[in-house]
């Protein structure tokens, strides 16, 4: 089942034959080698010649041989087309060493354009961005959003029915072909430790994967809570695994840096600063949380604010979480003009009390910005004082 990923599509389009490297992130799986082939579907309707476009996935065997940068280099190279332009496509590049040194080669000739893509941060870290500075553009992908998922489906379920099996089932494209819970389950378990192999462990040479598992435990379960290594470190000796802060910080970077969680850090909205503690965290697939962790105790505000934060970032939108005086607001979402949003996240308003609170939190800004409290009431829209109330499900697909 091919989705059509309509806004990345847009984005590789817009940025076609223009001199900059096209360098597409992402956790493993969320549909980068799918993008490609679409946009390669779409050049060719659009006229370019099967022969112009070079695909290598350097995940497949068969190109082993093309790990070494200078051999990869010399074999695109043979295959260019003198007098037209080349599509090169090379996915999941990390697994060249000094690969930056083949991309930036084949990118400084006239008749080439590049696009590369990677499954962590690693990739586009050090001498890679030092080397590429100014050269590229960078998109950064996720696993499918809501309103990719409810396209998928033609048979007008309810969006609250939809919902519930993105968050339980996963984001992740592939999922969608499995059918059942326990084959997704398998795909997922697949999943979950090859990113913490080769992501995490490998690249952090963590000494303790068990630790690092719970440590991944402890996480999952604490989306959307305030977190700091010195927390995490008490709350696993405290269960007689004895851990220290600066192990836990390296963990914390490995999880961020194979894109299996963000860190997302406050913001002081008064004082307009960032502040350097404690910041939140969140997956980059619900599933995978249910996965991990079962469907006991499942925080449904927290999970639908992981699903919003998600969104945000999809939408381009710079975010951190608000601090003003002693209330805090979930998301402060900011474009790339440098206008503001804020936004509150609750599963439901409808006992006063609680709208009461999600109401002030937004009300104690003093600022004209934009101020939407998102909920799972599938209420008429309404608006408080300006707070403008929004049923998050039709908020995600966009209407």
């Amino acid at each position: 089942m091919l989705i059509q990923r309509e806004e990345y599509l847009n984005f590789l389009t817009d940025w076609k034959d223009k001199q900059v490297i096209k360098v597409i992130s992402g956790i493993r799986r969320c549909g980068k080698s799918t993008l490609f082939e679409l946009f390669c579907q779409k050049l060719i309707s659009d006229g370019v010649q099967p022969e112009q476009i070079i695909m290598l996935n350097f995940e497949d065997a068969e190109y082993e041989e093309l790990c070494d940068c200078k051999i990869l280099y010399e074999h695109i190279k043979a295959k260019l087309l003198p007098d037209k332009m080349n599509y090169i496509f090379l996915d999941e590049i990390q697994h060249v060493p000094d690969f930056q040194k083949a991309v930036d080669s084949l990118f400084i000739k006239k008749n080439t354009d590049v696009y590369i893509t990677g499954s962590n941060a690693y990739f586009m870290s050090g001498e890679l961005a030092t080397l590429l500075s100014g050269r590229y553009v960078e998109l950064k992908m996720l696993p499918l959003s809501f309103k990719e998922y409810v396209s998928a489906f033609d048979d007008n379920r309810p969006l609250d029915e939809l919902y519930k099996n993105y968050v339980y089932n996963s984001s992740f494209p592939y999922t969608l072909e499995l059918g059942s819970r326990r084959n997704i389950h398998a795909y997922l378990d697949g999943l979950f430790n090859t990113i913490v192999l080769n992501d995490i462990v490998q690249r952090q040479k963590v000494q303790d994967p068990l630790m690092l598992k719970s440590v991944i435990k402890f996480m999952f379960d604490n989306i959307g809570n305030p977190i700091t290594a010195k927390k995490i470190a008490d709350t696993m000796t405290n269960k007689g695994r004895k851990i220290s802060n600066h192990t836990v910080e390296n963990y914390l970077e490995g999880l961020t840096d194979s894109l299996l969680m963000y860190r997302v850090s406050r913001y002081d909205i008064k004082g307009k600063e960032y502040l350097q503690i404690l910041d939140k965290y969140y997956v980059a697939d619900i599933g995978l949380r249910y996965y991990l962790l079962g469907t006991a105790n499942a925080d449904m505000g927290h999970i639908l604010e992981n699903v919003v934060y998600l969104e945000l970032i999809r939408r381009g939108y710079t975010v951190f979480v608000g601090k003003n005086g002693s209330s805090e607001v979930d998301f402060v979402a900011q474009d790339i003009d440098g206008n503001t949003e804020y936004y509150q996240v609750s599963w439901s308003v409808r006992d006063e009390q609680t709208l009461k609170r999600e109401l002030n939190a937004l009300e104690s800004i003093q600022d004209h910005n934009t101020k939407i409290l998102l909920t799972m009431d599938n209420d008429p829209p309404v608006s408080y004082n300006g707070i403008k109330q929004k049923y998050v499900l039709e908020w995600l697909i966009g209407k």
